[in-house]
């Protein structure tokens, strides 16, 4: 089956981290590389990339870091994963004919798992980790 970048693996798991800092404060690039067991320079160039696509805002100075640019409510994991992996399709027919009836299944097959990711929101992901964390059986 197709496969994502450890990259964009990273990145899922570092909007997760910055989006449960409660009080809304910068997080570095240290300590979430840390979390990540990551080396900071590694995941400097994917923190770039998530600001770059307005999903993060970077701070600078000692106390500076990262933290959500836009609505927790509205990121989904589409959105993180275009951010890193870029909005190219991943089905390109190598045989230049119109028409290409492989071409349209895996199109639609694309379509599906694109719409599937734009509905899911990370902060339910955010909002079961914290349930975890705090014991909370569902």
């Amino acid at each position: 089956m197709m496969k994502y970048s450890n990259a964009t693996n990273y990145a899922l798991h570092t909007m997760v981290h910055i989006m449960r800092q409660s009080d809304g404060e910068p997080i570095g690039v240290q300590e979430l590389a840390a979390m990540q067991k990551l080396s900071p320079t590694y995941l400097s160039k994917i923190l770039t990339k998530l600001t770059k696509s307005g999903l993060i805002e970077s701070t600078p100075g000692v106390k500076g870091g990262y933290k959500i640019s836009r609505g927790k409510k509205e990121i989904s994991f589409l959105d993180i994963i275009k951010s890193i992996e870029g909005d190219t399709n991943l089905f390109e027919c190598s045989i230049h004919h119109e028409g290409c009836l492989i071409e349209n299944v895996m199109r639609q097959a694309e379509d599906n798992m694109k719409q599937e990711l734009e509905s899911k929101l990370l902060i339910d992901i955010v909002k079961m980790a914290e349930d975890k964390q705090a014991g909370v059986q569902n």
